[in-house]
């Protein structure tokens, strides 16, 4: 099937699509796009199109609307927002709704990938949910490489059964081939759950032991080729924050 396709009985040639395109793969030809070997089906020639001229027969591309502006958000608001985000590890035990879950996810998905790759994956801890948290407690009170690394950090803290997932109600492994992509889809889906009202941490420490242990390895049921990059655990918050944390001065230089 071919990747783009594009009517030329609507095409006026105005080479928009051809300015825009990422790979070089369109070109005009007697007054009418072409396309040639090279497209990484990143969409700009679909999404540019003044006349709707391009299709693409492997996408739904019937449920995209007009594109909304960033612009259009408070930019003071928007701020003001991000800083006031806090990591969550006290949850209500609340289920989240489906539609916030697909919402989350979406999120996910149109976040950007190196070369249009699309190569990020979402694992929920469901059914294996419970065996695979009682594996990480066993490793981590028997002081596996990583634990170490934080004894002084975790020296007053309790590592009870429920150490890892906090007693959230959804768990969400992210895993890429390209560990930049599974953070900036990490980053997409935790504005998206913040705006619905979730909470959100990401547990390194069950980063870090996905990447040690072959058996929980085994358990997660990765895509070939793809390593854990986050683990999102998601749920109502069961703590209020009263004001905006500081931050240390920003560290920018020129060169």
């Amino acid at each position: 099937m071919e990747k783009i396709i594009i009517d030329s009985s609507k095409c006026i040639g105005c080479g928009k699509c051809v300015k825009d395109c990422v790979a070089s793969a369109l070109y005009i030809e007697n007054g009418k796009a072409k396309v040639r070997d090279g497209c990484i089906e990143c969409a700009h020639c679909f999404s540019i199109c003044p006349v709707g001229a391009v299709d693409m027969p492997s996408y739904d591309t019937a449920s995209c609307g007009e594109v909304v502006s960033m612009s259009e958000i408070d930019s003071d608001f928007f701020l003001s927002a991000m800083k006031s985000r806090r990591t969550v590890r006290q949850f209500k035990d609340i289920p989240v709704e489906q539609e916030k879950l697909d919402k989350t996810l979406e999120a996910g998905r149109y976040a950007p990938t190196g070369a249009n790759s699309q190569n990020v994956s979402y694992t929920i801890l469901n059914s294996k949910r419970d065996e695979i948290e009682k594996e990480c407690v066993k490793l981590f009170r028997a002081g596996v490489n990583i634990g170490s690394k934080f004894t002084k950090l975790l020296k007053n803290t309790e590592i009870n059964d429920t150490f890892f997932f906090k007693g959230a109600p959804l768990v969400i492994v992210v895993s890429a081939h390209d560990s930049v992509n599974g953070t900036l889809a990490s980053a997409y889906m935790e504005l998206m759950a913040n705006s619905l009202g979730l909470g959100v941490l990401y547990s390194g420490f069950f980063c870090g032991l996905a990447k040690l242990d072959p058996k929980l390895k085994a358990m997660l049921k990765l895509p070939k080729g793809h390593k854990v990059v986050t683990c999102m655990i998601m749920g109502y918050p069961d703590v209020e924050y009263k004001r905006i944390a500081p931050r240390k001065p920003i560290k920018l230089k020129e060169v």
